[in-house]
């Protein structure tokens, strides 16, 4: 299966908080996209690693993706080395995306820059024909190397290279949260409480998407961060998104 976009999020829930609203516009128009968990998000304070295969299930479900993998690293303690390159490597070969969405390269959470780095360097090192990697099926895998690499912003603001519009699909964003039951506010929840699971943390992801919106003279948005420069091929591409 090969993909236009694939996603990767170092614990299940990144994504759909980070970039969901693009995922379901990419889907809208589309685009097959696939989404990447590296981690279980097994150290996380409230919910199981089982309860949340569970709600990224469900999450992928609402999104409409292709496909939804599990490379069942190391919470708090993967590293950006040969082996979990190569693991990255293997995914990015087997679906050829054009586009990766990962990880803000500096947040709040020390596994999301780490991670950030982890694929930026696994989707760059994908391109040399030199590196050998194998299918499930023994096969020897062809090189590829996406055209792009753009971050997500997360919990810390960084000011974004490009926004791109979800207006139309920013409450079906928040339905994809919401899968995450035992992570976000729950009035019945024995649990602990957390900095994500307060009744205004959901507050505030929308409190940024209206704001990122505004600055592009839409209701609600999300922004990237791009590695390279991104080209327009004359002002016409650019004026015919103004709104």
């Amino acid at each position: 299966m090969t993909l236009d976009i694939l996603a990767f999020g170092v614990h299940p829930d990144d994504i759909e908080l980070g970039c969901a609203g693009t995922i379901l516009a990419a889907i809208a128009e589309g685009k097959k996209v696939g989404i990447v968990d590296l981690t279980q998000g097994e150290l996380g304070t409230r919910g199981t690693a089982a309860t949340r295969k569970i709600e990224a299930a469900n999450a992928a479900k609402v999104l409409g993706v292709a496909v939804r993998e599990n490379l069942k690293m190391a919470d708090g303690f993967f590293a950006n080395d040969e082996a979990h390159q190569r693991k990255i490597i293997e995914v990015i070969r087997k679906y050829k995306p054009q586009i990766i969405l990962c990880n803000a390269p500096e947040d709040r959470h020390p596994d999301h820059g780490r991670s950030s780095k982890l694929v930026s360097d696994a989707a760059f090192l994908s391109g040399l024909r030199k590196i050998e990697t194998k299918d499930s099926d023994g096969n020897i895998q062809e090189q590829h190397r996406p055209a792009y690499v753009f971050h997500y912003i997360q919990d810390r603001f960084i000011q974004p290279d490009f926004a791109i519009d979800i207006t139309a699909f920013h409450d079906k964003k928040l339905e994809s949260i919401l899968c995450y039951t035992t992570q976000f506010h729950s009035e019945s929840s024995t649990e602990p409480q957390t900095y994500i699971s307060s009744p205004q943390f959901l507050d505030t992801v929308k409190a940024r998407a209206m704001m990122l919106g505004k600055r592009i003279g839409v209701m609600y948005a999300e922004g990237f961060i791009s590695e390279k420069l991104l080209g327009v091929k004359s002002f016409d591409s650019l004026i015919a998104n103004v709104t």
